[in-house]
């Protein structure tokens, strides 16, 4: 298990609301677009972030994360697994909060490296999972 249910809490309701979601496009049948409406009901800012710097839910879409003209708190990642790593490196870099890997994307180096960076980080989970766990917890 990559990330108990403590860090998960803490993931998201304790550090902070602005999300960019690294594969969001308008692409409905894509699970991205589904998570990414259930952390904006949760009342997150959900920034996309795809090649094609699509405005996804209202939201201006950005190419990479490096062009996010504001602060992350968490970057969640719906790449495969062979590129994931690489946007953990660049949300280290960028100053963000801590990384979500979807369920599926799981890379093991990766999840070290941004461990022993400092930030939280969960891998092969889905928020929109656990925010109805939370949300019962209360």
């Amino acid at each position: 298990m990559y990330g108990d249910a403590e860090r998960v809490r803490r993931i998201l309701t304790g550090l902070g609301d602005t999300w960019a979601v690294v594969g969001l496009s308008n692409n409905r049948d894509r699970a991205a677009y589904g998570v990414a409406e259930v952390l904006r009901r949760f009342g997150k800012r959900v920034v996309p972030v795809h090649p094609a710097a699509e405005t996804v839910h209202g939201e201006q879409g950005y190419a990479r994360l490096a062009d996010i003209p504001f602060d992350v708190d968490v970057v969640d990642v719906f790449v495969n697994s062979r590129l994931a790593g690489q946007v953990a490196d660049e949300a280290v870099a960028e100053g963000a909060r801590a990384v979500w890997f979807q369920l599926g994307v799981v890379d093991e180096d990766a999840y070290a490296r941004t461990r022993a960076a400092g930030l939280e980080m969960v891998m092969d989970r889905c928020p929109a999972i656990e925010i109805p766990r939370l949300e019962q917890a209360r």
